[in-house]
């Protein structure tokens, strides 16, 4: 069983609080101990062991900044012998619903008396064949309303989408096991082809009311550093096939568009399967991993050693300067600082591929973004009652797009100066910090620049030893006192992707209205015929059985003689 280890310890976080209780079902089952529910609410939740006295306890609640939901104490320690497979074990009615699906996914003539046994010999867990019987119904409702939608409603969406947004994509894809749709409005990917830096961020948005499928997302960002969603699939799990199928449907969707595909790089968590799918689909592309979540494990790790909370927060701010250094011997010093307290701790590092998230070794341009929690700006996108349904789902996502690029239109109408508002902010950070370095003239391209320490400007190939101006995509300091003393302008050097004219371009496309969404009946035309329970072809039949004895004699009420009734007395 691959559930002991699902709950892992502070920090770690949930899609929504169905999704936690999901997970700690499975977590006992696995170690074999009951709980109970101290605090059961939307947004906290706090559970302990049902052993007398024991001191295991766990306590989770929403978070306020990214809206899932996160582990905030846990005292994982048993003393009631409970844990190990020896107590008693707790199966909700939603985890035997999801087992079941799994199972029925497999093999759909899974009978409830099958059910029961494999359910036993592979979690330990006793069930009667009517709780089997009804989680299975439970289950082939649910499959059923996906289905049903999938291919029922969404065919029809994609013809109106079409013919009112031509040049977007809706791919629908159905197996025996799966089912997934992928969404790319026009718009969408006309303002990332033409606007945006070749930057996608990948992650899933977590849902409020189910679980029933997964929503991905691949988003950029505009040249005002705000969040551009890109395109959106949506899946029943997220694995390594899933994520494959999304980039796959995303790679033709911006072929149409001649992106240059081996300029791109994709930022993610590296988790689900993702880590080897990028590659896969995008082979000339660059992969760089979440710094907040690598960030994560580290702090899990150190949580595991003997030392205080201040040396392990030294080790912390000693991995971000390894993670943000320019060149190799900043990397390496920072990496040497972490080893002179713990060697293990240091190789960790070293093991979580660096070359994914170091800027000293990656080969890519993040521009400077180190973390992949871009969901954070889809929170509250979908109304809940509406993630319900496929198509009202993606019409959420069509309405909150549109919305979006109309607003921002409206507000960049007032900006002035090459630069948008965020950049020119960061590019007058750097002009403060030049005006106390010396500049030496050795070519008409190349200048050394004397400050803390001594670089190498070349004007030629827009490049500093300090590699800030490179990584960044915006002139660093050494570069500005240059253009200082030879008079040319800072905004001449800055990278297309921040200036007005691309903020523009990425909003430049229109999202139009579906004019049928209010009148379409989505409870009818269904294409697939619910579940019905098996009948017999032939009819009912009384049976007679010609050697059956009577032993009961009835008499009439009026004469007391056998052979009639009242109703038939011939008696006055």
């Amino acid at each position: 069983m691959f559930w002991d280890d699902i709950i892992k310890g502070v920090g770690q976080e949930f899609d929504n609080v169905k999704d936690f209780r999901a997970q700690l079902c499975k977590y006992s089952i696995a170690k074999g101990f009951a709980y109970r529910f101290i605090k059961n609410e939307t947004t906290r939740v706090t559970v302990k062991c049902v052993g007398d006295g024991c001191t295991w306890r766990l306590h989770a609640s929403e978070s306020s900044r990214s809206k899932k939901f996160v582990i905030k104490k846990m005292t994982d320690v048993h003393t009631c012998g409970g844990e190990g497979g020896e107590g008693q074990r707790r199966a909700t009615r939603q985890w035997l619903t999801t087992i079941i699906k799994e199972k029925l996914r497999v093999n759909a003539s899974l009978k409830p008396k099958d059910l029961v046994k494999e359910i036993y010999e592979e979690y330990g867990v006793l069930l009667t064949y009517s709780q089997v019987w009804r989680g299975r119904e439970v289950a082939q409702k649910e499959m059923f309303h996906v289905m049903r939608e999938t291919f029922g409603h969404l065919p029809w969406y994609r013809d109106r989408l079409f013919q009112t947004n031509p040049g977007s994509s809706l791919e629908l894809s159905q197996t025996v096991d799966t089912r997934r749709v992928f969404i790319a409005f026009h718009a969408s990917l006309h303002g990332f082809a033409n606007g945006c830096r070749p930057l996608l961020f990948l992650d899933k948005v977590p849902l409020k009311a189910t679980n029933e499928y997964k929503l991905l997302v691949a988003a950029a960002v505009d040249a005002d550093d705000g969040v551009f969603p890109v395109a959106f699939n949506v899946v029943e799990d997220e694995s390594y096939d899933s994520w494959v199928w999304f980039l796959m449907q995303l790679r033709i969707a911006l072929q149409y568009h001649s992106y240059p595909f081996n300029a791109m790089t994709f930022l993610s968590n590296g988790q689900k399967g993702l880590d080897a799918a990028v590659p896969h689909v995008f082979e000339d592309s660059h992969h760089a991993f979440c710094l907040h979540h690598i960030m994560e494990e580290f702090r899990g790790e150190l949580r595991k050693g003997p030392w205080s909370q201040q040396i392990r927060d030294a080790m912390v701010e000693d991995f971000t300067r390894a993670a943000e250094a320019c060149s190799i011997d900043e990397f390496n010093a920072s990496i040497e600082s972490i080893r002179n307290i713990s060697t293990e701790a240091a190789d960790w590092i070293i093991a979580s591929k660096p070359e994914h998230w170091s800027d000293a070794v990656f080969t890519g341009c993040r521009y400077d973004h180190f973390s992949s929690n871009i969901v954070d700006a889809f929170n509250n996108w979908i109304p809940t009652k509406k993630e319900g349904s496929m198509v009202l789902m993606i019409d959420s996502l069509r309405i909150k797009i549109a919305e979006i690029m109309e607003a921002r239109r409206e507000a960049c109408k007032s900006w002035e100066g090459p630069l948008t508002p965020s950049m020119d902010f960061k590019a007058q950070g750097e002009m403060s910090k030049a005006s106390k370095l010396t500049v030496l003239c050795s070519s008409e391209t190349v200048f050394e620049v004397r400050g803390s320490g001594i670089f190498v400007v070349n004007l030629a190939n827009w490049e500093c030893t300090c590699r800030r101006w490179q990584l960044s995509g915006l002139p660093c300091m050494h570069a500005v006192a240059v253009f200082s003393r030879i008079g040319r302008s800072f905004y001449d050097y800055c990278s297309k992707f921040f200036k007005i004219e691309s903020y523009h371009m990425a909003y430049s496309g229109t999202i139009l209205p579906i004019p049928d969404m209010d009148t379409f009946d989505f409870s009818a035309g269904a294409t697939i015929p619910p579940p019905k329970p098996r009948t017999s072809d032939k009819p009912r039949r009384k049976r007679f059985n010609p050697n059956k004895v009577t032993t009961l004699i009835r008499l009439c009420s009026r004469c007391k003689q056998a052979g009639h009734n009242k109703a038939t007395c011939e008696a006055l």
